[in-house]
């Protein structure tokens, strides 16, 4: 049985946004879709005080959110198979352990906080560090529908893995979406590398370009030969990659970066790169893990 695309919802117009893209993506690739509420809020303050407040519990809360989420993916998606569930727990912990049974996990970049508007919210930054499938973080609503056709763009920043969870990842959203899919790799000239005489110097940044030429054209072969149909659009980029990828992001649909996890680390796990897209691209991103 094909794993689910599981969703967070919290009520908020941000992770309504993340369901109609969720509903999309479970649609796309023929699987179902769990809508997932977490919240520890009983847990510190009580139904008694939400009663003397006037307030509905969150219980009560939490089942109507849930519900007209999985009435709103149901309209979008009438075929679709759907299940949702309330959750006991801080909406991290629980969306981690979610993607350990999940296709791939969609979220929000803002929730119901005021805080997290400052900033990629604290639940999407985590999640994207820690969870060991795919996850895509919605920045603030823009493009809101997993669609597809020719006019699609896919981006994929290629990093320095060879054969790349990330890059199989990009390839398979390109098929399904019949996407182009723009690989940008990234290169530089150190500094200390160029203090030769100009033609030196010029010899040597050839050579650095080279590289990732040959960096590029190796880590999308094999994804090339397995995905014929998939039209791609491989660049090479002189400076930053955060930089080149986030000014790609202008003009993509989705963007689709890899995350380093570490077996035994428990921190948050994501490169520079990775956390730098996540909170200034003007798309979508997936953040795809990838086991070292």
């Amino acid at each position: 049985m094909e794993l689910p695309v599981v969703v967070g919802v919290d009520g908020s117009a941000p992770s309504l946004r993340a369901v109609d893209w969720a509903s999309d993506e479970a649609a796309l690739h023929g699987v179902s879709l769990r809508l997932v509420y977490a919240s520890l809020w009983e847990r510190y303050e009580g139904p008694a005080l939400a009663q003397a407040l006037g307030k509905p519990s969150e219980r009560v809360r939490a089942a109507t959110i849930v519900d007209s989420a999985a009435t709103r993916a149901q309209r979008r998606s009438p075929d679709l198979k759907i299940s949702a569930e309330v959750l006991r727990a801080d909406a991290v912990s629980a969306l981690v352990r979610e993607a350990r049974n999940a296709s791939m996990l969609v979220v929000a970049s803002r929730g119901r906080s005021g805080v997290a508007e400052l900033l990629l919210g604290s639940v999407s930054l985590a999640v994207a560090a820690r969870a060991s499938c795919p996850v895509i973080v919605l920045r603030d609503g823009r493009r809101p529908q997993a669609t597809t056709g020719p006019e699609q763009r896919i981006v994929l920043g290629v990093g320095d893995e060879p054969d790349s969870a990330a890059v199989r990842f990009a390839f398979q959203e390109a098929a399904d979406r019949h996407a182009a899919l723009h690989a940008v790799r990234a290169w530089r000239c150190p500094a200390h590398d160029s203090a030769d005489p100009p033609l030196s110097a010029a010899d040597t940044a050839r050579d650095h370009e080279q590289r990732a030429t040959d960096l590029l054209d190796r880590a999308l072969r094999d994804a090339v030969a397995e995905h014929p149909s998939v039209r791609v659009r491989p660049r090479i980029v002189e400076g930053v990659a955060r930089t080149a990828l986030v000014e790609a992001s202008r003009t993509a649909d989705l963007l689709v970066v890899g995350a380093r996890r570490h077996r035994g680390h428990l921190g948050l796990q994501l490169g520079r790169v990775t956390h730098a897209v996540l909170h200034h691209s003007a798309c979508p991103v997936a953040v795809v893990p990838q086991r070292t």
